[in-house]
């Protein structure tokens, strides 16, 4: 069955590049004109970037437009005034203040990376935070350090039924791990627990295509539903049928209510008409790797792994072995040379809101 745990753009008529400087500009203008400070105006651009560069399309500029109404009517504070309620040597838990996800797991993960320091973990959770994009971006934050990153979060919105349920009870809630390597590209894994992402799927809406059958069935007969714009009448299924049901929920729970934030039916919706607060929970995980291993060492036996990996025998017809993080590392390094291609239809999207905001449109940027 066709996965979609990473959605990127495919080359084509409807498509164009724009280079990482110019779409970096864009959004930290768009970012000034929602009121965020200078810091975080960079924190949220940075991230967004970081998706679009390394192929997580569906939480990069395709989602400012989402992300500017939010800010606007006031679902996400521009000025959120992070506060750690609980701090202990290992563990914190703060209260984002509603603000952007961006910036509070970006905090959380710096946190944990300075708990970790001290105490060798650090596990950090969320309340009161919103939607993050790439759960990735917060995992490399102490992988950046020498550490293991590890990720979580309950959705902002509930997508998938309990296996074998009808009613849209889970999220999507993604995982991501990150794995320092030497020479070899670091491990970074990043998925939803469902079969596609909600940011997935959207994009075909956007692009007016059927999305592969088996990703979202009706809620009435357990149908397949393939027109991205009667997502609303299903259930997106989770990957490895009751394997990835039960992650979605071990997830949600840690994310959720281990955080005292929202889970389940208490899940609001930011982009809904009536969405407010939605009290997203997320938690980043610290582990340094020097605590078990030297870790020149541990690197090195990550390499070598990779390397017998990727080397091993293929089937008849396969595609080549690769292990996560190879893809990404690969897209960085062609879109920071040749530019990100975008969609026309998010590039139409972008330069309209471009226009609300007062700034240049990203169409019209070298």
């Amino acid at each position: 069955m066709l996965r979609a745990d990473v959605l990127t753009t495919t080359e084509s008529k409807t498509t164009r590049r724009v280079s990482a400087a110019a779409l970096h500009a864009f959004l930290m203008d768009a970012m000034r004109a929602c009121d965020l400070s200078e810091a975080d105006a960079a924190i949220v651009a940075g991230a967004m970037l970081e998706a679009d560069l390394t192929g997580s399309d569906a939480h990069g500029i395709f989602r400012l437009p989402g992300y500017v109404k939010a800010l606007k009517r006031g679902a996400m504070n521009p000025r959120a005034n992070i506060r750690e309620l609980e701090r202990g040597p290992a563990t914190a838990l703060i209260d984002g203040d509603h603000g952007m996800g961006h910036v509070v797991m970006t905090y959380a993960a710096n946190l944990a990376v300075e708990l970790a320091r001290g105490a060798g973990v650090g596990w950090v959770g969320a309340r009161r935070s919103n939607h993050a994009g790439a759960g990735a971006t917060y995992a490399a934050i102490p992988l950046r350090r020498a550490m293991v990153g590890i990720y979580g979060a309950a959705s902002s919105v509930n997508h998938m039924a309990p296996w074998g349920g009808s009613e849209p009870l889970l999220g999507t809630n993604p995982m991501a791990v990150a794995i320092p390597a030497g020479n070899e590209p670091p491990v970074i894994l990043d998925i939803a627990t469902s079969l596609a992402s909600n940011g997935a799927i959207r994009t075909y809406e956007l692009d007016g295509k059927p999305m592969p059958e088996g990703w979202v069935q009706h809620r009435q007969d357990g149908s397949s539903i393939t027109d991205p714009r009667r997502i609303n009448e299903g259930t997106y299924l989770p990957m490895g049928g009751y394997k990835g049901s039960g992650l979605s929920l071990v997830i949600g729970l840690l994310a959720g209510p281990l955080n005292r934030a929202a889970f389940g039916r208490d899940i609001r919706d930011f982009a809904a008409p009536a969405g407010g607060d939605g009290n997203v929970g997320q938690f980043v995980i610290a582990l340094d790797v020097a605590r078990f291993a030297p870790l020149d060492m541990f690197k090195a036996e990550v390499d070598r792994h990779i390397r017998e990996l990727v080397s091993s025998r293929r089937l008849p017809g396969g595609d080549d072995i690769r292990v996560p993080g190879m893809g990404r590392a690969a897209r960085r390094a062609e879109r920071e040379r040749d530019g990100v291609p975008l969609n026309a239809a998010v590039l139409a999207q972008v330069d309209e809101l471009a226009k609300s905001l007062a700034i240049t449109p990203l169409g019209a940027r070298a």
